[in-house]
């Protein structure tokens, strides 16, 4: 999930526009870290030395690794850990963005320090569960440290990701939130959760990109808005809030119901003043989706 938010922070501090970034996701599925990004994300290599290889290779008909070798700046130990090793996500995102010349090596490198800084992502286990982490990503990412039960929001917003990444697909990047008093919808299914808390949640595109939405959940190809185009969007948002009503049991004791999906379209969802409610816009290669939620 860190490749999502890194797209995010590349986006706010203008180094990339929205169309350079969704043309770089769509090309991760094709492609693979290099060895230089890996050396330079471990401190084992500075961009400086990784542009002489790449300027080398022009040269010389050798692998990175070997020429990195040949000049000393790694180890034969160190290329073959690096060539072993499972790399973040967001380092495939970086390197395509520098393959596409949007970005140099020395740029790379100081936004990731940035990047990890920013959101105290340091020591990452690759191996270990990473739950831990990207809750804490994702508090400092929406700041939710001083909003009334920031515990639930935090537990509904993992999961949402997660559950986008599952059944809709990881190439996204979540825009900033935005809070709200009201909600002029295009179209947007609506539902309830009840009971000790009540929730307020809601998915809400154009009905192009519902077919859109819609295709990738259902794995159908839907041409036409229809009433099962309709249905998808209720099933992922009902299936969405099941799992988070038996998480909320499971780890509070809790139980919470859950009221029957609902359409709206170009009306305005009003919310109850006091309420903690945001627009939560997740930008796709077919267009940005939004999410309400109203606690």
């Amino acid at each position: 999930m860190y490749a999502q938010f890194f797209g995010n922070f590349l986006l706010s501090r203008n180094v990339v526009t929205p169309q350079q970034l969704i043309a770089a996701i769509n090309k991760e599925s094709s492609s693979r870290i290099k060895l230089g990004t890996l050396a330079m994300y471990h401190n084992l290599m500075t961009a400086n030395e990784i542009d002489d290889i790449v300027i080398a290779q022009t040269h010389e008909d050798k692998h990175f690794g070997e020429i990195a070798i040949e000049r000393q700046y790694l180890t034969e130990e160190q290329v073959n850990s690096l060539l072993s090793e499972q790399s973040p996500d967001y380092l495939l995102l970086g390197q395509i963005l520098i393959e596409e010349n949007i970005l140099t090596n020395a740029q790379l490198e100081s936004l990731i320090v940035d990047y990890e800084s920013e959101h105290e992502i340091y020591d990452l286990d690759l191996q270990v569960d990473q739950k831990e982490q990207v809750g804490q990503l994702i508090r400092h990412y929406f700041k939710l440290e001083n909003v009334e039960n920031s515990d639930l929001y935090q537990a509904y917003l993992t999961l949402l990701f997660n559950n986008l990444i599952r059944f809709i697909g990881s190439d996204f990047t979540p825009m900033t939130p935005i809070a709200c008093e009201e909600f002029p919808t295009q179209f947007c299914i609506v539902q309830h959760i009840t009971g000790k808390y009540n929730i307020l949640s809601a998915i809400d595109m154009d009905r192009s990109m519902a077919i859109e939405f819609a295709s990738r959940y259902a794995m159908d190809t839907f041409d036409a808005f229809d009433e099962y185009v309709e249905a998808s969007l209720e099933d992922f948002l009902n299936l969405h809030n099941g799992l988070f009503t038996v998480n909320v049991s499971n780890n509070r004791a809790v139980e919470l119901q859950l009221t029957p999906p609902e359409a709206h379209e170009k009306d305005l969802l009003e919310f109850p003043k006091g309420s903690n409610s945001y627009m939560f816009p997740i930008l796709y290669p077919f267009g940005t989706i939004n999410f309400i939620l109203s606690f």
